[in-house]
């Protein structure tokens, strides 16, 4: 307990998955949390479960003006901001001939731009204090390549690079802000446990999903989780633009 004990954290796509998780794992070792996402209902709803000073704000990630409107308030409640984590994303399956342009810019939006948004608006806050952690959120697939998810591969791709951009940068600058970004394969969260239940037979959609994995399993929330508490506490002082892989060996073969 007590891990990141007085951290204020803001978490995107707070309202679910791994986001949720991560906040719940974080409040649990003593951060403040600020939850955001454009799921107000069930933001509302993780908030009030986290309890203590978290709060939770409705947050359109690709929005530069909300994105500038979250750090204010979070720096009127808290008065500073020690951990980003960069959670909130989506996914669409299309190979190259077949994706449509909307639905690469939406994908590019939601999980990119937020990233850079998140980045550029995060230093402003963390630099006037005593630095912070920046945790991005990326695949995967920001590490190989799938023939049916050219938007996909592209955008976490292009997380993976942007968090070494800014690690380096911070660097440069002597802020004291670590950027890192993570990397999980198939983890059972909602997104993914939505993708196997549309499947014509999702016994069989989630057995063949099993069997690229080598450790023979999907991975739980909470080990990603885990990852990104390590990150956003001061055990990882050292850690800066590294690719954070939480894949079941799957990379590995």
């Amino acid at each position: 307990m007590g891990r990141v004990d007085g951290k204020v954290a803001l978490i995107t796509g707070a309202a679910s998955g791994l986001g949720l998780e991560s906040a719940r794992l974080l409040a649990k070792e003593g951060a403040k949390i600020v939850l955001t996402d454009i799921n107000e209902k069930d933001g509302e709803t993780a908030a009030s479960e986290i309890g203590g000073d978290s709060f939770f704000i409705k947050h359109d990630v690709t929005s530069e003006e909300q994105w500038i409107s979250v750090i204010d308030q979070t720096m009127e409640r808290f008065g500073t901001l020690d951990v980003l984590v960069n959670s909130a994303g989506m996914g669409v399956i299309g190979d190259i001939e077949h994706t449509s342009f909307d639905d690469w810019k939406k994908v590019h939006a939601v999980n990119l731009d937020s990233v850079f948004l998140g980045c550029k608006y995060g230093i402003k806050a963390m630099k006037k204090e005593n630095g912070g952690s920046i945790i991005n959120l990326s695949s995967v697939s920001g590490l190989i390549g799938g023939y049916n998810m050219a938007a996909y591969n592209s955008s976490k791709g292009g997380v993976r690079l942007l968090s070494k951009s800014v690690a380096l940068y911070c660097a440069r600058k002597g802020y004291n802000i670590r950027c890192n970004s993570v990397h999980p394969s198939f983890i059972l969260t909602p997104m993914v446990e939505q993708m196997i239940d549309a499947a014509p037979d999702p016994v069989k959609a989630k057995s063949t999903l099993e069997r690229q994995l080598p450790i023979g399993r999907l991975g739980q929330p909470t080990e990603v989780a885990h990852m990104i508490l390590y990150l956003a506490s001061d055990e990882s002082p050292f850690v800066t633009g590294s690719e954070m892989v939480i894949d079941g060996g799957i990379t590995a073969q």
